[in-house]
């Protein structure tokens, strides 16, 4: 009998779990079939039938699979990304088609998990950075990498550094150029001395609502890779106007230290910065002010992604109800396990269960295994000694989630095996 949104909404209504403290799990998050699925709908069950110590059991296993030590609890919610609004719709409207599973079209790569990380140089201890004339802004800039699960490969770290800039120069003008240099902290040295670092970009630019986009996987990979994570350092440098040469100059000290720039149009459009670029001037004191940076970060779980399958199809109900195995409608809300807090989207999901019995004979369309047609075989002369197959889920479906993690990141995550597509005896 299918079930309406109303009925769960009434029988998973768990009480508030009190917060769980932060812990470091270790090990891979390997799960068989099913396994997303089958955690999330037996924690929905036992939330109402028991206690508070087999939820938090059923609860905390789901969490890990997303990565999560325990249930995200957002102090300080930092807005989604305009970026990963428009992936996640994009995904979502692909959910089941079986295209691009584990790859982000709009940055040019393989993944299934993309975070957006803070600039967290004010928060942690660093070198202390003082600028002095010509030089605007010359910033400590460091970027939490320790999120990251050890089963995942990183495939893309884009430093984004945008600015808020309200001032436009008059038709024909030429606006104030900047030089934006990039150095990889190599050691902090003594006070008073100066910090040792290696130069990653240069760039020429002039700020009018635009972004810059580098990319450091390869200065990211490294501090995964075992090398110490001393952080960033980022100057921005006044000249003079109309000293801007025709072509932006790109120093890469480390390969893969490519530069785009973001003026609007759609996300992965890299060009090269030069003459074409519209520009704009500004003062030094107000480009400073203006400025926000964060690290775009695209990692791939392997495990979570297996081969393409066909879309999703519309669920219709039958137009009378049958007791044989088939896929019923469940819908469920994150609302009613408490987790509105830190799902961003969706809010629900249609997620679908099996039910029914698996008579015999087996026909084609309860798609039964050879061992399933003999069980119902032995079932229909020994119904009391073997019992019949069982109505299991046999295709699933993936969908994306939005959400907060345990440090307060944004993050989008593909995630497999959510949604049941089709039934069988088993």
């Amino acid at each position: 009998m299918p079930f309406s949104h109303s009925f769960f909404s009434s029988l998973f209504s768990p009480p508030p779990l009190p917060p769980s403290p932060s812990l470091a799990l270790a090990g891979s998050n390997k799960m068989s079939p099913l396994s997303s699925w089958c955690l999330l709908l037996t924690w929905l069950c036992v939330v109402h039938t028991h206690g508070l110590t087999e939820p938090k059991i059923q609860e905390k296993a789901f969490l890990k699979a997303l990565g999560l030590s325990s249930r995200p609890q957002p102090s300080n919610p930092r807005p989604v990304p305009s970026e990963l609004w428009r992936i996640f719709q994009r995904e979502w409207a692909e959910s089941g088609a079986g295209a691009g599973l584990c790859r982000v079209s709009e940055y040019g790569v393989e993944g299934n998990i993309i975070r957006v990380l803070p600039n967290l140089g004010d928060c942690v201890p660093g070198p202390e950075l003082e600028p002095t004339p010509p030089v605007c802004v010359d910033e400590w800039l460091y970027f939490n990498l320790s999120v990251l699960e050890e089963v995942e490969e990183l495939t893309l770290a884009q430093l984004e550094v945008r600015f808020q800039h309200h001032s436009y120069p008059a038709p024909g003008s030429k606006g104030a150029s900047y030089t934006l240099s990039i150095h990889k902290v190599l050691g902090t040295g003594l006070r008073g001395m100066e910090l040792s670092r290696k130069l990653l970009i240069s760039q020429s630019f002039q700020p009018v609502h635009l972004a810059l986009l580098f990319n450091l996987t390869e200065a990211a990979a490294s501090w995964r890779g075992g090398g110490r994570n001393l952080g960033l350092t980022l100057q921005v440098a006044g000249e003079e106007a109309g000293q801007m040469g025709g072509e932006g100059t790109e120093v890469g000290a480390e390969a893969g230290a490519d530069v785009g720039v973001d003026v609007g149009a759609e996300l992965g459009a890299w060009v090269r910065v030069g003459a074409a670029v519209d520009v704009g001037g500004g003062r030094c004191a107000e480009l400073a002010q203006g400025l926000k940076v964060t690290l775009v970060v695209v990692t791939l779980n392997r495990q979570q992604c297996r081969a393409s399958r066909r879309r999703r199809s519309v669920f219709s109900l039958p137009a009378v109800f049958s007791h044989v195995c088939q896929r019923r409608r469940l819908y469920l809300q994150f609302r009613d396990v408490g987790w509105q807090h830190w799902v961003i989207a969706p809010q629900g999901y249609m997620a679908n269960y099996c039910y029914g019995e698996c008579p015999f004979p087996l026909s084609d369309r309860l798609n039964g295994t050879n061992h399933a047609i003999l069980q119902t075989l032995v079932h229909s002369n020994h119904p009391t000694d073997t019992p019949q197959p069982c109505c299991v889920p046999i295709r699933l479906s993936p969908i994306s989630m939005l959400y907060y993690d345990n440090n307060d990141n944004v993050v989008l995550r593909h995630y497999d095996d959510m949604v049941v597509d089709e039934c069988g005896c088993r």
